[in-house]
């Protein structure tokens, strides 16, 4: 199982100086990978991340969230079309440094909604990303729809609603995205969700119920590490935290980090590498039982 760091944790913007504090970052706590942001994909240089990355044995996978102007569930083609476009181009900085990853919110715009999803949102994202799976197939990257909580989409809230989604999408190389900030507030549990996903669960997000040091809050972390023994879960597991001495005023408001609960990245991160193995290892003892 690959244990990572999301590389808001380190940085809040990346250009050349940015990625290379991020990487290093990632790379001090020991993390085996960084899970980079791509908000602005077209200004992002892949040239840069590659050589930090070949340079720091790190290894990379990326995420996103759409905004209300490249929407896939929009109900404007042009609007679909730029999300379209800049999926694509996220999807060929993955391929490009060698990652094989990219998840998120890329199936809505990232966004409280002032209504419920339509029929029509729901097949124009789903067409999409049947369009983007083949894409992104070809170029040996694979996607992952990240289930958030109602204010911050109104496609899928919970698992078992994500599970439906992809349904829908059918594709083969479209899959399931966890976090456990999201399922706090939505689940009725840790273990139930991480069960019903199985197999189509690819990627999973670590953070705290309030983005904070990980084990202070009311995330039940047990639960989750053996529902993921439980599935036989092998796949990316990242760690997320935000605070406004790290991230731009833009995401502060946008993730509503109104208060900060850690001003140091290097010790949160290292807690948070510790945390997550010493969990993820309690668990598989429990086979020796």
């Amino acid at each position: 199982m690959r244990i990572g760091c999301h590389g808001f944790v380190f940085s809040g913007t990346f250009d050349e100086a940015g990625i290379r504090t991020a990487i290093e970052g990632v790379q001090r706590a020991g993390f085996d990978f960084i899970e980079m942001p791509l908000m602005d994909p077209f200004s992002f240089d892949e040239r840069v991340a590659a050589q930090v990355l070949a340079e720091t044995g790190i290894t990379m996978t990326s995420s996103l969230g759409l905004t209300a102007d490249t929407d896939l569930s929009s109900e404007d083609p042009a609007v679909v079309q730029r999300g379209e476009e800049l999926l694509r181009r996220a999807i060929d900085i993955v391929a490009h440094v060698g990652g094989t990853d990219l998840c998120g919110v890329i199936y809505s715009a990232l966004q409280k909604y002032a209504q419920v999803a339509t029929g029509t949102n729901r097949e124009h994202s789903a067409a999409a990303l049947r369009r983007l799976g083949d894409y992104a197939a070809e170029r040996g990257v694979q996607l992952s729809l990240e289930v958030v909580n109602r204010y911050e989409t109104n496609i899928c809230n919970t698992a078992r609603e994500g599970l439906r989604f992809l349904e829908q999408v059918g594709h083969d190389n479209v899959h399931l995205h966890l976090d456990t900030y999201h399922m706090n507030i939505e689940e009725s549990g840790m273990l139930e969700p991480v069960l019903d996903a199985g197999d189509r669960l690819r990627y999973v997000h670590i953070g705290e119920s309030h983005r904070g040091y990980l084990g202070s809050g009311s995330v039940d972390f047990d639960g989750l590490f053996r529902g993921l023994a439980r599935a036989r879960y092998d796949g990316p597991i990242v760690f997320e935290s935000f605070s406004s001495a790290v991230v731009d005023e833009q995401l502060t408001r946008s993730l509503g980090i109104w208060r900060n609960l850690w001003d140091d990245s290097d010790d949160l991160a290292a807690h948070a590498n510790r945390f997550i193995r010493d969990g993820l290892r309690a668990v598989e003892t429990i086979a020796m039982h």
